[in-house]
């Protein structure tokens, strides 16, 4: 009988297996110790992402023609961590005020500019016609009408203390105004506090004395 050859081959397959093993062993280690020290991601500048959001926000503002409310946004997006964002805003900041001097330089006379920024109230476009009516009042401070129309947007902006700082103004100028803002609707946000209910129902003399100025509504 012949004697069968050894089998060389297995045993040879076998090493090579275990060989395999050990290698893709060795690989999967080095791997998960590479991803241990591999550092953390990086965070995302919270004060980048609000600037982003700011400047999203004010070249949305642009779109509408809401050239005051972006150019408050866009001051904000010049303090933001990215030279890029902020160089941005600083460009579309000179796009806005060159659209509102257009605007300013529109208006024929104090109460033509005056209605215009009531009509911008009346829209919900609160911010823009603060910038208006900011500006006359600045121009105009003793003009009682846009004192008046000042207190109307805090109130309807809830920030009664300058409602009440306005409104206060504007009764001092011209008493009417006390009778005006009672049936005013406007007003509906301040019908809880005891300061404006004080300002509009003051001491029957002082009402007396109200009664008989003469003023004119404007609004």
């Amino acid at each position: 009988m012949k004697k069968k050859a050894p089998q060389k081959l297995k045993t040879s397959t076998s090493k090579t297996k275990t060989t395999k093993t050990v290698s893709k062993g060795k690989a999967v280690v080095t791997a998960a110790r590479s991803k241990a020290n591999a550092p953390p991601p990086a965070k995302e500048d919270p004060r980048f992402t609000q600037a982003v959001q700011n400047y999203e926000a004010a070249v949305k503002a642009m779109q509408e023609h809401k050239f005051d409310r972006a150019k408050q946004l866009l001051e904000k997006v010049l303090t933001a961590p990215s030279r890029e964002l902020a160089d941005r805003a600083r460009m579309n900041i000179n796009i806005c005020n060159q659209q509102l001097a257009k605007v300013s330089n529109t208006f024929k006379t104090l109460e033509e500019h005056y209605d215009y920024a009531v009509a911008l109230m009346n829209t919900g476009d609160y911010d823009g016609s603060r910038g208006h009516l900011e500006k006359l009042a600045k121009q105009n401070p003793k003009t009682d009408y846009i004192l008046y129309g000042m207190a109307l947007l805090e109130a309807l902006s809830k920030r009664p203390e300058e409602c009440l700082r306005y409104l206060g103004e504007a009764i001092r100028l011209n008493p009417s105004y006390r009778f005006q803002a009672r049936n005013d609707a406007d007003f509906a946000s301040m019908a809880e506090d005891p300061r404006f209910t004080e300002l509009l129902y003051p001491e029957p003399d002082s009402e007396a004395t109200a009664a008989g100025s003469n003023g004119t509504k404007r609004y």
